[in-house]
């Protein structure tokens, strides 16, 4: 096999168990509410608190990773992840699922920075690697598939505890398959051939900007699958019916992702994925807020994972590769920061205009911009490469 697609099999199989840690809260929350008292407050900090570290260590990762070298770095955060699924098992109450949640959460942002930097490294340059980036990216959502689908059937039979136990063992068990089946890459941090430099400002501009596309269509993502539920009840929707086709829109949305990999793939213009991508994306919300009912949220799933895998192989147009592990941890903190920013401003939104589809309408104002965007780092980049 072609070591670099080895290695992306690798990668993704081993960051599926980012998604299904993540997911394990709600997979097993029923049994929280009922035997711990937990309300859906708590239920929130839990889940959010999974990716609060990201804002504050993604950077410091990426510049652990050039200074250590990835694989020690991904190492630490499989086992942080361990770790974590372990002590939230073992808790008795909020404050130690908590705990359990952060330290998970820490080890994620390690993965989540340091990954991307080494499936860039095996494909930058190259004319698949938004393809590569594409399949990539699928692992988050297909780890929170596997979660939805094992963990409730578990924790019915050994309980919530077996719930957490199992996302730190599979942590383990993708350490060991990256440990047998993955082999280092020249540029892997401190064992790399390239010298690390300094990133120039130029290289930090790109890079933010590509972050900020990241961040955006995530942080929109959000809001489009937070505020869809609410929106489709009022509108006559029961919430059986609600629940199923945000389910239907979410896994379309995957499945969009990797069609979106293959068109590129087959030399499809990557403003064509982004702009045709978004701009419908933004048109279903509005049709969405007009009162059209669910089939926009249907069409716009079909439409959401188009540009992702163009958003994700920007970082190797924008960063030389002594600065990738770097150069990652800040487009990272900006993915967070569009996750924690964006949700928040929406339900703002809603509660001082008054408006239902408020929140809805502001993400459409959010994804139409992303384009702009896109054309801003490719001016600014100087550097084609299909991007």
């Amino acid at each position: 096999m072609d070591p670099r697609w080895q290695a992306l099999a690798v990668l993704t199989a081993a960051r599926t168990s980012l998604g299904f840690q993540f997911q394990s809260v709600a997979s097993v929350s029923p049994m929280l509410v009922e035997e711990l008292g937990l309300g859906g407050a708590d239920l929130g900090a839990l889940i959010g608190l999974y990716f609060l570290p990201g804002l504050v260590l993604a950077l410091p990762g990426g510049a652990l990773g050039r200074r250590f070298g990835d694989m020690r770095v991904v190492t630490a955060g499989l086992v942080l992840m361990a770790l974590g699924g372990v002590l939230a098992s073992l808790a008795t109450g909020f404050g130690g699922l908590a705990a359990g949640r952060l330290l998970g959460g820490v080890g994620a942002v390690l993965l989540n920075v340091l990954m991307a930097k080494m499936v860039t490294d095996w494909f930058a340059g190259q004319h698949d690697i938004v393809l590569a980036m594409a399949i990539f990216v699928n692992s988050f959502p297909i780890g929170i598939g596997l979660a939805q689908l094992g963990l409730g059937p578990l924790a019915a039979v050994a309980g919530w505890a077996a719930g957490f136990a199992a996302t730190g063992a599979l942590a383990l068990a993708a350490l060991l398959l990256l440990r047998l089946g993955y082999r280092r890459h020249p540029n892997d941090g401190a064992g790399g051939v390239v010298a690390a430099g300094r990133i120039s400002g130029r290289e930090v501009a790109l890079v933010c900007l590509a972050g900020a596309l990241w961040g955006g269509l995530n942080g929109s993502f959000a809001v489009t699958i937070g505020f869809a539920p609410t929106f489709l009840v009022l509108g006559g929707l029961t919430p059986a019916q609600t629940g199923l086709v945000v389910g239907a829109a979410t896994w379309l949305s995957v499945a969009s992702v990797q069609a979106g990999g293959m068109l590129a793939q087959r030399r499809v213009p990557a403003v064509l994925l982004m702009a045709g991508g978004c701009l419908l994306w933004s048109g279903c919300l509005a049709l969405m807020g007009l009162g059209l009912g669910a089939g926009p949220l249907l069409v716009a799933g079909l439409a959401m994972g188009l540009p992702v895998g163009v958003i994700m192989a920007l970082p190797a147009a924008a960063l030389r590769p002594e600065n990738r592990a770097i150069g990652m941890g800040l487009f990272y903190t900006c993915l967070y920061a569009g996750h924690a920013g964006l949700p928040p401003a929406a339900g703002w939104a809603r509660d001082v205009t008054g408006v239902a589809a408020a929140p809805l309408l502001f993400a459409a104002g959010c994804v139409a911009l992303l384009p702009a965007i896109h054309a801003w780092f490719r001016r600014l980049s100087g550097r084609r490469m299909g991007l």
